[in-house]
């Protein structure tokens, strides 16, 4: 468990994944400094920290991750404040979809400096103040879109999100190397998620996002977030299915990706010309549309997955129960005899046998 005052930075802490776990973050007292382009959405989720524990402090300091230097005077901010960097969270993202050879080019690349770059750019700054200070954890949000899996109309983004865990490895190997063994980088890869970021995404598809698989809520991944925080690992996965999918797909990789294609191709989006041609967040921050939770109900969702879960583990209970109980009385019935065939061949005729009941020896020797 994280002690209070634990200082955090976060990057797109806005909206969706980074603001819950700003919340997370201060609801254990943490002092946080949160960047992100929307100035004054951040100037909220800011107050909203404050309010949410006694110990809690949050600074708002409006940055654009692209922005090599904003990152550095981020982590700078940071260490004026309170003088150290624990933990610095990367979870500014942004999304395209479209088929790769319909997507702009131009909107291909800005979505890798967000995701990428833009990453790298806080990785940077965290690495530098934490190599200095001796410790620190940096966690790298990105996803099993990408990390394990992929899907179409979804290109740019999962390369984006592929790039982030060869990056986050290669920073392991290096600071190994170093001999900063109390540095750890962390990448956490969540399934879907119930935040705004379809809304916020850019649409070259015209098809609007009719239906998502199983979403886990924003405050699940920030649990996520904060246990690797308190105790670093190199791959942490979380969501429905989030386990079971990178196995699937490589025990039967043809077999998944069928599935995927098809499910992506004719559940999740609707007909073409039901969405208008959009960049969503990519060029402009998310203002007035920031929020946590993208109203996908993933925790009434989540809620009826584990009902029907114990529902079914209680079913099976029940009958295992049964079954045995059955069986003991039948096992136990003073009437129940053992039958042991005996043979008896004559010669020239086929093998006859029939069934006598099984005398133990000693009643036998007694009989006669």
């Amino acid at each position: 468990m994280l002690a209070a005052g634990t200082v955090v930075v976060i990057t797109g802490a806005s909206s969706g994944i980074g603001r819950a776990v700003g919340l997370a973050f201060a609801h254990r007292g943490a002092r946080l400094v949160l960047a992100a382009r929307s100035a004054e959405a951040l100037s909220q989720v800011a107050r909203e920290c404050t309010a949410a524990h006694p110990q809690a402090e949050a600074a708002a300091v409006p940055a654009d991750v692209t922005d090599a230097d904003a990152m550095t005077g981020l982590a700078d901010t940071a260490l004026a404040r309170y003088g150290r960097v624990d933990v610095w969270v990367n979870a500014a993202g942004v999304g395209v979809l479209g088929r790769l050879d319909a997507v702009p080019p131009a909107d291909v690349l800005r979505s890798w400096e967000v995701n990428v770059l833009g990453t790298l750019h806080g990785a940077r700054a965290a690495l530098r103040v934490m190599r200095g200070q001796g410790r620190g954890v940096l966690i790298d949000v990105s996803s099993v879109l990408g990390g394990a899996v992929t899907a179409p109309y979804m290109g740019a983004y999962a390369a984006a999100k592929a790039a982030l865990v060869v990056l986050d490895e290669v920073m392991r190997q290096e600071l190994i190397i170093s001999g900063d063994h109390d540095v750890a980088v962390c990448t956490v890869l969540p399934a879907g998620v119930d935040t705004p970021f379809f809304q916020h995404s850019a649409n070259h598809t015209g098809r609007r996002v009719r239906t998502l698989p199983a979403v886990a809520t924003p405050e699940r991944v920030a649990r996520a977030v904060l246990h690797t925080a308190a105790r670093p690992r190199a791959r942490v996965v979380v969501g429905p299915g989030a386990r079971l999918l990178p196995w699937a797909h490589a025990l039967a990789p043809g077999l998944v990706r069928g599935l995927i294609r098809r499910r992506t191709e004719h559940g999740y989006l609707g007909a073409p010309g039901t969405a208008p041609v959009t960049t969503g967040t990519l060029y402009a921050p998310s203002g007035a549309t920031a929020a946590v939770s993208g109203d996908r109900h993933a925790a009434a969702r989540t809620a009826a997955r584990r009902a029907f879960a114990l529902a079914a583990a209680g079913a099976v209970g029940a009958r295992f129960i049964a079954t045995r109980s059955r069986t003991r009385v039948r096992t136990g019935s003073p009437t129940h005899v053992h039958l042991r065939p005996r043979a008896r061949v004559g010669i020239g005729s086929p093998t006859r046998v029939r069934m006598r009941p099984h005398i133990p020896a000693r009643r036998l020797s007694r009989r006669r």
